[in-house]
C-alpha cells in the first residue's frame, strides 16, 4: 500500500520560513521524481517544484529563489524548503511521486500553509 504523508505545514507571518516534508511508503523511491504542488480554492493545482532521481531540479518562477527541494533516498523523503513567505504563498501543499518510467503517480493528502500578512 502506497502512503504519502505531508507534515510542516501552518500559520506564518510574511517573511518566515516552513519546511514541508513528504514520508513515502510502499514504493521504490529511487524510481520516483517527486514534487511539491499547491491548490487554492477556485484554483488548478500548480507545481512549485520537483526533483528527479539524479538530484536535477525544477521551479515555478514565483518560487525561484524562495525555495529548495530536496530528498533523501535512504529515508524516502522529499522535502520543501520555502523562505521569505508571502501572503500569496497561501495555499494546500500536496506532495507527489511520479514514476520516471510509466504514467503512475501517487499524491498525498495535503499540508494547508497559511501566510499572514
Amino acid at each position: 500500500q502506497v502512503q504519502l504523508v505531508e507534515s510542516g505545514g501552518g500559520l506564518v507571518q510574511a517573511g518566515g520560513s516552513l519546511r514541508l516534508s513528504c514520508a513515502a511508503s510502499g514504493i521504490i523511491f529511487s524510481m520516483y521524481a517527486p514534487g511539491w504542488y499547491r491548490q487554492v480554492p477556485g484554483k488548478q493545482r500548480e507545481l512549485v517544484a520537483e526533483i528527479t532521481s539524479g538530484g536535477a531540479t525544477n521551479y515555478a518562477d514565483s518560487v525561484k529563489g524562495r525555495c529548495t527541494i530536496s530528498r533523501d533516498n535512504a529515508k524516502k523523503t522529499v522535502d520543501l524548503q520555502l523562505n521569505n513567505l508571502k501572503p500569496e504563498d497561501s495555499a494546500v501543499y500536496y506532495c507527489k511521486m511520479k514514476h520516471r518510467q510509466t504514467a503512475l503517480a501517487f499524491w498525498g493528502q495535503g499540508t494547508q500553509v497559511t501566510v499572514s500578512s
